[in-house]
């Protein structure tokens, strides 16, 4: 998503999917492949040693997710690497319908947990310390800065246009999620 535009069929969605309060807004106007195409598995080698096959260092590519999900040779990773991955794989990559691997699912999912970690009042460097605790994945901290500001940025847009089409409600939600992602 290049441009910022008040989508009403967004804006209900967001709405209607409280799962995480107002960070469905943030979500729902977010661009999650943004931030997940910068997002890696820590040590890459020796993951892929243990697999004894080749994957892409990016967390949610492609052949990285469908190697995860399926749980291919997992069995052969040490016993704290295939703990984090299986973590990853169940709070990610667990869809409903298996087609939704590949329809953004897992990348929204992982842009909700970002905004949260930010929501309890991480920054970059403590979300990148997190991130690599629970799932052994790294990104760098500019990278989510970068995200965590367009995010704030986009919301900031959601709710003048929703000031401007007298959307209430909308506007509310918008500065509750603004407020709970920006510093300071």
């Amino acid at each position: 998503m290049s441009e910022v535009g008040y989508d009403s069929q967004r804006a209900c969605v967001a709405s209607t999917h409280r799962k995480s309060g107002a960070f469905s807004l943030a979500v729902a106007y977010s661009d999650p492949v943004a931030i997940t195409d910068k997002i890696y598995l820590k040590n890459h080698r020796q993951i892929v040693s243990q697999l004894d096959t080749s994957i892409p260092k990016g967390a949610f590519k492609g052949a990285t997710m469908e190697v995860l999900y399926s749980g291919d040779g997992l069995t052969k990773l040490d016993d704290a690497t295939r703990d984090r991955l299986l973590d990853f794989a169940t709070d990610f990559l667990d869809c409903e319908d298996p087609d939704d691997l590949y329809t953004g699912y897992p990348e929204r999912q992982f842009v909700r947990y970002l905004l949260e970690l930010r929501a309890q009042g991480l920054g970059p460097d403590a979300i990148v310390d997190v991130m690599s605790d629970d799932y052994m994945l790294y990104a760098y901290p500019g990278d989510v800065l970068s995200f965590l500001d367009q995010a704030v940025r986009r919301l900031e847009a959601v709710e003048s246009l929703a000031a401007v089409d007298g959307n209430e409600e909308m506007e509310r939600r918008a500065a509750e999620a603004k407020q709970s992602l920006s510093y300071g």
